[in-house]
């Protein structure tokens, strides 16, 4: 046990950026279990696509929806959200699954939901990236 104090007093920038990291980490892990949304693989989120009673929101950019998103979704970038949250109102007895580029994104909008008394919402883990390494069909447009 000494030789970890004495580790630690002959290295303390390292020491500093290891405690750095692992709080980080620790803080990242906390809001994603504190936001009480539920992750999704790809193929999880295809099953609910396929009983068609989820609503899938895209919160990307205009330009990042054109190149390609899942088929059906609705697009409301997480910048304009609280300009159409009205619109998303009908939807808090449904299942909604959020996604983004790699899931950053998605779990502000789901947040952001969830204070809106949404009740059933889901996030894509890795977001569409992940959706097209799992050979996902996409649509363009």
């Amino acid at each position: 046990m000494s030789r970890v104090f004495e580790f630690v007093g002959n290295n303390p920038l390292l020491f500093a950026a290891f405690a750095a990291v692992l709080g980080m980490i620790i803080y990242y892990e906390y809001t994603r279990f504190a936001s009480g949304l539920k992750r999704l693989s790809p193929f999880e989120a295809t099953q609910l696509l396929n009983e068609g009673e989820a609503i899938f929101l895209d919160v990307r950019d205009d330009k990042e929806f054109k190149s390609g998103h899942v088929l059906n979704a609705r697009h409301i970038p997480l910048s304009t959200m609280d300009k159409f949250m009205h619109e998303l109102e009908k939807h808090k007895d449904k299942d909604v699954v959020v996604y983004c580029d790699n899931g950053q994104r998605s779990q502000r909008a789901g947040m952001r939901l969830r204070k809106n008394g949404f009740t059933r919402l889901h996030v894509i883990s890795g977001g569409i990236n992940e959706w097209q390494k799992a050979n996902l069909p996409t649509v363009a447009g």
